[in-house]
């Protein structure tokens, strides 16, 4: 585990609730040692404070998801939907909002941890379908969604996708033609947050539109239904976008 956080008792606080679960933590104050210590040790999760002096936690979290695909949770004291929302933007992967329950911020912990450790196509709660051991990459016209390898191809070129991403590209690409709602989308990628809203879904299909899409703003594959929420055109569905 990375923790990044400039105040150091509230850091020394998450390093011990951390190493009572069992993780090995290193920490760091400012958002450029974060990215530094990444590129050493390669955690399995990031924490990291958005108000952070020399780089700020958003600017690292742009940083990791140039390079990796990393859990990170976000700590922020500023709680409003917009704040919010840019740190998605940027692929956070959640966020715990200040003053906030150690309990609560491991139990987030852990959540984070087993969606990164299982195949995204198989999210529990949302009805996605289990891909065929004879054929484990999830297909959908031009797209292949490996889950197994957590890799995205578009017309055979690799497309990168953050972690949230990737997890509700292979929920839409296990059913293509089946329209998901916004709420059965958010159970796929964030799970139990509660500061979390739906309105994170149309942020990560905006960011997936602009990787998969030749036109974003009129999207041929990955559609709205108006009214309901998302979904991905197969080969067998004829159904104009929208």
């Amino acid at each position: 585990m990375l923790v990044a956080e400039d105040d150091v008792n509230q850091a020394d606080l998450i390093r011990r609730y951390l190493e009572h679960e069992g993780h090995r933590v290193s920490l760091v104050h400012d958002g450029r040692a974060a990215v530094a210590a990444h590129h050493r040790d390669r955690p399995d999760l990031v924490v990291l404070d958005v108000m952070m002096p020399i780089m700020s936690g958003l600017e690292a979290c742009r940083a990791l998801r140039a390079e990796s695909d990393v859990a990170v949770l976000m700590l922020t004291a500023r709680a409003t939907e917009e704040d919010l929302l840019t740190g998605l933007d940027l692929g956070a992967d959640d966020y715990v909002t200040k003053p906030y329950s150690p309990r609560e911020l491991m139990a987030r912990v852990r959540t984070l941890l087993r969606r990164a450790r299982r195949p995204a196509g198989g999210a529990e709660g949302a009805g996605a379908a289990v891909p065929a051991e004879a054929d484990p990459v999830l297909r959908a016209g031009a797209l292949a969604v490996d889950p197994a390898r957590r890799t995205v191809h578009l017309g055979g070129e690799a497309v990168s996708c953050t972690r949230a991403e990737f997890q509700l590209l292979a929920a839409l690409a296990a059913q293509p033609g089946r329209v998901f709602t916004r709420a059965q989308l958010l159970e796929h990628i964030h799970g139990i947050s509660r500061f979390i809203t739906e309105r994170t879904i149309d942020v990560h299909v905006k960011n997936l539109r602009r990787k998969l899409e030749p036109n974003p703003r009129r999207p041929a594959s990955l559609v709205t239904v108006y009214g309901v929420g998302y979904k991905l055109i197969g080969p067998a569905d004829d159904t104009a976008p929208a």
